[in-house]
């Protein structure tokens, strides 16, 4: 890769698995599938469990949920993730779990089960579920913006849950650094407030998923209102969230030299405000991914490269590679074939 190269991949570090999230915009109805018991109706906003996509491969078990938050959060929380493989029979493969790099922070449970870290043998390789292993910190594990994809093993049947915020909204929220916690997960209870961690003891013992989400936005929703900013985002599309960044870093005190910004804008994300910017491309690949798909049955990657802003298509492999450990049409592949990517199937 030549210097040019370098430098457009590293300003673009985590963007083009993260265009998945982008497809939270994508539904508000809420459907529950058998992991959880029928919830009753509430008359206070809560969160909604994303449909199972009519694409969902037969032969793949629908254990993933994708919960989209309350109105009022959207600039708060981007979404839930949980999973339960209990009463499925999973091969040694299949007890992977492949999670793309990512600009937000997470706070996870464990209610049945457990996962640990798989480590890759080489820096250019993904590991499998030969690798070695290493225990997650803590009982809850708390982690900020990852540049660089991770993978997990559950040796066991898991129910587990992770709940993703926007890193300058926990910021805002705890006061927690997201830039200290950058390729970082670590032990909830070593930086969260002891209200949080009260929080997490509740959310642990309650009895579904959809309580254990109606508790956390319920907790979340005063402090949500009394800490965001005089004018919150009101979409999530990550082209919109950095220019918007950008924007109150300009007009939240004095000094607005663009060294100063871009200061104040990795202090409140983690991440520098060029690779944010990235995130907008890559959700722009994505969309266009799903849509040509749609109309054509068939991708040509050339298309979706230049639709979306980058160079060729070959810098859009690199992008892919960086952030997924694959490359484009592999990475689509496993999608809908391999159970290890139910992360980035539920966004589809």
């Amino acid at each position: 890769m030549g210097a040019e190269a370098d430098a457009v991949a590293a300003g673009e570090t985590g963007a083009v698995v993260e265009f998945i999230p982008c497809m939270l915009q994508r539904s508000s109805r809420a459907v529950l599938n058998d992991c959880d018991s029928p919830r009753r109706l509430h008359s206070r906003p809560m969160a909604s469990l994303a449909p199972l996509s009519p694409r969902h491969p037969a032969g793949l078990i629908p254990s993933g949920e994708l919960w989209l938050p309350r109105a009022s959060l959207t600039a708060c929380l981007r979404a839930a993730m949980a999973r339960s493989t209990v009463g499925h029979a999973l091969s040694d493969a299949q007890r992977i779990n492949r999670f793309p790099a990512s600009p937000l922070c997470s706070l996870s449970w464990w209610f049945e089960g457990r996962s640990e870290a798989l480590v890759a043998e080489r820096p250019d390789t993904m590991p499998t579920q030969h690798s070695p292993r290493e225990a997650y910190p803590g009982r809850w594990v708390l982690a900020g913006p990852q540049t660089r994809p991770t993978s997990s093993y559950c040796a066991g049947p898991t129910h587990a849950m992770m709940v993703m915020f926007m890193p300058d909204a926990l910021h805002q929220l705890t006061g927690v650094d997201p830039g200290a916690l950058t390729d970082r997960m670590v032990d909830a209870q070593s930086l969260l407030p002891p209200d949080w961690l009260a929080l997490c003891e509740t959310v642990q013992n309650l009895p579904d998923n959809a309580a254990r989400l109606q508790h956390l936005e319920d907790f979340l929703e005063p402090r949500w209102q009394a800490c965001r900013p005089a004018q919150p985002l009101p979409t999530q599309r990550y082209g919109d969230w950095a220019a918007h960044l950008a924007q109150r870093a300009a007009l939240s005190a004095p000094g607005r030299s663009l060294r100063q910004l871009e200061r104040r804008i990795k202090r409140w994300a983690g991440l520098p405000l060029r690779e944010l910017r990235g995130f907008g491309k890559a959700e722009q690949a994505f969309f266009d991914t799903i849509a040509t798909e749609a109309a054509q049955g068939s991708v040509k990657w050339a298309d979706v490269a230049a639709g979306a802003g980058f160079s060729d298509q070959s810098h859009l492999c690199r992008v892919t590679r960086r952030i997924t450990g694959y490359a484009p049409q592999a990475l689509y592949d496993g999608i809908y074939g391999d159970e290890a990517f139910w992360v980035y199937r539920i966004w589809v």
